[in-house]
């Protein structure tokens, strides 16, 4: 009984081992490690010469050849072969622009997407796959490969956030180029580009965009954001709050000369012209060099009447611009405004000198180019207000022996400059 007992559990032990070997997959055969090790042989030896002639022929631009020689690549499986000197991303992404430099988008689209399939996680595959679709007019498909970088691989890519909120404005989703637009300045709060795309979409959605601006300033209350909600206030006519914050932000950056010229506009704009002064003088000071900043200057004080303080500033700006017709037309407009100021009823000797003067920098100025003057150059010529060779005549002989003219009045009292004799008198 003990003896058939133990034959039982045998036969039991030779089944299941049997049953087991049954369930376990074969291994390869002896012909298939063989095939194998063929192919492993023939990919030492060719890959490495296919990718260098790939390189080649991609650096010659021959893209006909490159193509060829990617596509024996992929076929022989050089691609799985060894990353280090065959790297996929690199095998698919040069095999797909050669593909683009033919014109064939929708064959770089193809290896592309073979690509992807391999290395899902490469972005530069993903963007180029991006641009085939872009070249084919797939924009759905293009939209869906931007948002899957966002999403899955890289949310912070400002290049693909840029593409994808163009490609939103161009489909009219104002609303989705607006979601992105504002991850894309919280990244790059100095990118002005986007944010005037957003200030355009806001619009465009029927939102204000001084709440965008008034958001960004009450976040971080800095110069740039400052400025940017400055201009905000003053398209909405709120001048008196744009100078309220450019003042508070050149307290706090008072070596910013941007802030302080922006603040010198909105004075002017206000019709504020002293303050407009000071902080155009501020500006100055913090970069000498800006001869514009010194002709706004002459301006604003030419407006105020005060002519002296302009003719400085305007040959400040002169000097800095080396005779620059707009320099030079700026001191000629402050005689102009001078002489409409202090004219008398019948044009006195004195204001046909400070006439004489502005054309004589008016005309200086054309010489150099600078046409804006033209109008007012015209004015005096057509309407006989300068001082012509008759009124030399009228001088008296120790004026004339002294070979110049030179104004008596008061309220021409602030000009030193002499009217020489004219070689025609």
């Amino acid at each position: 009984m003990v003896k058939k007992g133990l034959s039982f559990k045998l036969f039991l032990v030779a089944i299941s081992a049997f049953i087991i070997s049954m369930c376990v997959p074969p291994g390869p055969s002896a012909a298939d490690i063989a095939e194998k090790a063929r192919i492993d042989s023939v990919k030492n030896v060719r890959c490495p010469r296919l990718m260098s002639s790939a390189a080649e022929y991609y650096h010659a631009r021959d893209w006909e050849a490159t193509v060829r020689v990617y596509s024996e690549v992929v076929d022989l499986g050089c691609d799985e072969w060894d990353a280090t000197f065959a790297p996929p991303e690199e095998i698919y992404q040069y095999y797909g622009i050669a593909y683009e430099q033919m014109g064939k988008y929708d064959s770089s689209e193809y290896v592309l997407l073979k690509g992807v399939e391999k290395i899902p996680n490469n972005i530069d595959l993903r963007t180029r796959l991006a641009y085939a679709y872009k070249r084919q007019g797939k924009t759905d498909q293009e939209i869906v490969e931007y948002e899957r970088i966002l999403d899955e691989l890289d949310p912070r890519n400002v290049r693909v956030m840029t593409e994808l909120a163009s490609l939103y404005r161009k489909e009219g989703r104002y609303e989705e180029q607006i979601r992105v637009l504002q991850k894309l300045i919280d990244i790059d709060p100095t990118n002005e580009a986007a944010i005037a795309d957003l200030a355009a979409s806001f619009e465009r959605t029927g939102k204000d965009p001084l709440e965008l601006y008034l958001d960004k300033y009450n976040n971080n209350p800095s110069g740039t954001n400052g400025v940017q909600l400055a201009d905000a206030y003053i398209q909405n006519n709120r001048t008196g709050e744009a100078i309220d914050v450019l003042k508070a932000v050149s307290r706090k950056e008072p070596n910013n000369k941007i802030i302080f010229i922006k603040l010198g506009d909105a004075y002017v704009l206000n019709e504020e012209f002293s303050n407009a002064s000071i902080a155009l003088e501020q500006a100055y000071k913090l970069d000498s060099r800006d001869y514009q900043t010194a002709i706004r200057i002459c301006e604003v004080n030419s407006e105020l009447g005060n002519f002296g303080k302009a003719i400085s500033w305007a040959e400040k700006a002169i000097k800095g611009s080396k005779s620059s017709g707009e320099a030079l037309g700026a001191k000629g407009d402050v005689y102009y405004n001078a002489f409409h100021t202090c004219r008398t009823p019948e044009v006195s000797r004195d204001d046909r000198i400070v006439a004489r003067l502005a054309y004589k920098y008016y005309t200086q100025a054309e010489r150099k180019g600078y046409r804006n003057i033209s109008g007012s150059k015209n004015w005096l010529k057509d309407n006989e207000v300068l001082f012509t060779k008759s009124d030399w005549f009228m001088l008296n002989t120790s004026q004339k022996s002294a070979g110049y003219a030179t104004v008596k009045t008061s309220c021409y009292s602030w000009v030193p400059e002499r009217l020489y004799k004219d070689s025609s008198w």
